[in-house]
């Protein structure tokens, strides 16, 4: 229904932003990593999702495209609804909490408030699963040889960046000439989401 809101940030509290478009104010669940980049009375944009429920229906915002698709890659696991996501994706940045589900690092999951050590190892389990079968279906007939744990940190990096939304096309582009040998695998990711900004 709403891809994004664009306006003047008019409230900002725990986990939520109001975002003012043309004299309407829509009141945004979020992220403190979002929250650290706005600013009351100053212009803002949130990518959205619309969570509907018997009761309410409610709105959840997302500075960027990869903390929405990583927000939404959380709730389709079960026993982990939105709020239990915006604990998980405020606990760290998007690129550093990719690596940690692709690396299968529950202590990073479990930093989170509200987040144990069950839920952790589900989110590992269910979206490398998942990540391993999008991997699979873009290698056609080449899916035997498809490992489900990266080997090195060029399939690791390209995992993370996967799970964040972005095709094997733009993964591939956007790693070509990285040094992957004297760089830890963060700054590899980090560089990476750099050049596909400026794309």
């Amino acid at each position: 229904m709403f891809y994004y809101l664009s306006g003047t940030v008019a409230h900002v509290g725990p986990y939520l932003a109001v975002i003012d478009c043309g004299g309407v104010g829509y009141a945004c669940h979020t992220t403190t990593y979002t929250l650290s980049g706005l600013k009351k009375g100053e212009k803002g944009k949130l990518f959205t999702y619309l969570n509907v429920r018997e009761d309410a229906m409610e709105l959840y915002g997302f500075a960027t495209q990869e903390e929405l698709n990583l927000f939404e890659q959380l709730i389709s696991v079960s026993g982990v609804g939105p709020k239990a996501a915006l604990s998980i994706l405020s606990a760290s940045t998007p690129a550093n909490l990719a690596l940690s589900i692709i690396t299968g690092d529950e202590k990073a999951l479990t930093c989170a408030q509200g987040i144990g050590k069950k839920i952790a190892q589900r989110v590992i389990l269910e979206l490398k699963d998942k990540l391993s079968k999008g991997q699979t279906a873009s290698m056609g007939g080449a899916a035997e040889a498809v490992t489900v744990i990266p080997a090195n940190k060029l399939s690791e990096a390209s995992a993370a960046l996967a799970v964040l939304g972005y095709s094997q096309g733009e993964i591939n582009i956007a790693l070509k000439g990285i040094d992957m040998d004297n760089q830890p695998l963060e700054q590899i990711i980090r560089q990476a989401l750099k050049k596909m900004v400026k794309a």
